[in-house]
Formats: C-alpha cells, sequence, structure tokens
C-alpha cells in the first residue's frame, strides 16, 4: 500500500485524518482510535463529527452536539495549512451530508503515497442502526468507492451489496463469502476486510477475512465466541487494521494483529465486574500493540 511519489514530503511521524464521533464518556470512535493509533506511533487527527457526553449504546439522556455545521470550516482551515496525511480513516457518520463531506475531505487530500480507510458503519447483527436510511446505504455505497480498505461486519456487506442480512449462518459458504468480497472490491477498494462472518460447523466460532484484490488471496483468523457485548470494538479493529497497514505490515499480519488485540481487551475486560456499555479496557492491553507477533493465527481462506 505505499507508493511512489516525487513532490511528497514523508512526515517525520505517520498521520492519519480520523473523522469519528467524540463522546466523553465510553470507550468507543475516537476516544478509541487516538490512544491506539498514538500507541501504535501514529499521530492522529481527529475531525469531530459529532460530540456527546457519553456514546449511545446503553446509555440514555446523553448530551448532543451535532459538528456537521462546523465540519467545512475546521477543514477549510486545515487545507490552507497545505496539511499532508499518510491515512484517512472514517468511522461512523451521522448523515448523508457528512458522507457528502469526507467524499470531498478525501477528494482534497487524496496523494500517491496515503491509505483510505472506510469503516461502512451501518448496522450489525442484522439490523440497520437507528440513524441509518436507505439514503445512507446508498450514499455509504458511494463513499467505499473513494477507498482503498473497507471494513464491515456482515451485516453491513450485505446491506452494502442489496443482500438479506439475516441469512442463517448455514448459508455462508465458503462461495458465498468469496462472491460477497468480489463483489464489494468491485465498488473499488483494494483490500476488503470483513468481520463477524458465521462459521456454520462451528457455532462458537466465527471469522474474520480479508481479501486482497490484486493478489486475489483472502486470508482468515478464526475468532472464539465469549457470550458479552462490549461497545467500540469495531472502532479498535479498524484503528489497529490502519495502523497496522500504516506501518508496513503484511496484510495477514495487520488482520492477525488486530483480532489479537480486539481478542486480548475483551479477555482484560470479561472478568471485571463493571457496565459493559463502557467498553473494553483498552487502558490495560495497549502495551501489547508494541509486542511483535510471535504466534501468528491467520491461514489462507
Amino acid at each position: 500500500m505505499v507508493y511512489a511519489c516525487p513532490m511528497y514530503k514523508r512526515n517525520p511521524v505517520p498521520r492519519t485524518a480520523a473523522i469519528h464521533d467524540l463522546s466523553g464518556f465510553g470507550r468507543g470512535s475516537l476516544t478509541a482510535v487516538i490512544p491506539i493509533m498514538s500507541t501504535m506511533g501514529i499521530q492522529v487527527c481527529p475531525i469531530p463529527t459529532a460530540i456527546l457526553s457519553t456514546h449511545t449504546s446503553g446509555f440514555e439522556n446523553y448530551h448532543f452536539f451535532d459538528f456537521t455545521n462546523e465540519m467545512e470550516k475546521y477543514i477549510a482551515h486545515w487545507k490552507s495549512l497545505d496539511i499532508h496525511f499518510d491515512a484517512i480513516y472514517s468511522g461512523f457518520l451521522g448523515s448523508p451530508l457528512q458522507v457528502e463531506i469526507v467524499e470531498r475531505f478525501i477528494a482534497d487530500f487524496k496523494n500517491d503515497r496515503q491509505i483510505v480507510v472506510v469503516d461502512p458503519v451501518l448496522g450489525d447483527d442484522g439490523a440497520t442502526y437507528d440513524t441509518i436510511t436507505g439514503e445512507m446505504v446508498d450514499r455509504m455505497k458511494k463513499l467505499i468507492s473513494c477507498a482503498d480498505v473497507i471494513t464491515p461486519n456482515v451485516t453491513e456487506a450485505a446491506l452494502l451489496l442489496n443482500e438479506d442480512p439475516n441469512l442463517p449462518a448455514e448459508s455462508f459458504s465458503v462461495e458465498r463469502i468469496k462472491n460477497w468480497f468480489k463483489r464489494l472490491s468491485a465498488f473499488g477498494p483494494e483490500i476488503v476486510i470483513m468481520t463477524s462472518i458465521p462459521i456454520p460447523d462451528k457455532p462458537k466460532l466465527s471469522s474474520v477475512v480479508a481479501y486482497e484484490k490484486t493478489s486475489g488471496r483472502f486470508w482468515q483468523v478464526q475468532c472464539a465466541y465469549i457470550p458479552a457485548y462490549f461497545p467500540g470494538t469495531g472502532d479498535i479493529f479498524t484503528s489497529v487494521i490502519t495502523g497496522s497497514l500504516l506501518l508496513g505490515n503484511s496484510l495477514p499480519i495487520a488482520l492477525d494483529r488486530a483480532v489479537q488485540f480486539v481478542s486480548q481487551a475483551i479477555r482484560a475486560s470479561f472478568g471485571h465486574d463493571y457496565k459493559l456499555r463502557e467498553g473494553v479496557l483498552i487502558e490495560s492491553v495497549l502495551d501489547n500493540l508494541r509486542a511483535p507477533i510471535i504466534n501468528a493465527s491467520y491461514e489462507l481462506f
């Protein structure tokens, strides 16, 4: 994912523009993106899409400030400074207008030594999130065409492909999964990574699979099921993927590192008696991001 460009001056520390919401309490979005990528040695330059007192999963009566009307003025100042980014990374977007703003940001700040990562946050467990409309799904199809890397879960992949997001686990044959990957890559991205893929004959496991269009190779890491739901793990996963690719890791190593880190964070959190809506205890495992991968578990799919 490194391209030659004689006019581009490399940043002394890799730099990413991170376009996500900011929740004051609860580990997710920018409060996960910033510590993870900073620990990996990457400068994070946030563009908040909204500011919330807490995230929205499990909390009520939270304060919400929509930052849409400020984003373009914020970005215009960056343009005046002629800032160069090694990566652009977007997550949850709250409206079609925000998607449009991100599309323009990518066009304005694109360079030939950069990766663009889009996490197309639309839904999970067979359903869309409350704020997601059909128009949002259609706009997201356009946004992923601007990306080098996308990281949908299986529900989001189905929505992007106009497939049934409630297919039973036994429907996920290798042939179907590979077909979905190739169709998603046809939108434009070089790399497609899909999470939460059921394994028909292993109900206590799920699979994370990555597809690289140029090589035509598929990589898989299987994950053990842990009976707890922690919000923010998708943001954590894609942040580690983005950081790993930006640092020059191969796709299977980036995949392995991201799955291992999320698993470590969940396991470090699961035994504690606290409200799971606060998210995984990433602070207790951040140092693991600096450790080399010793026992890689990826395999060709």
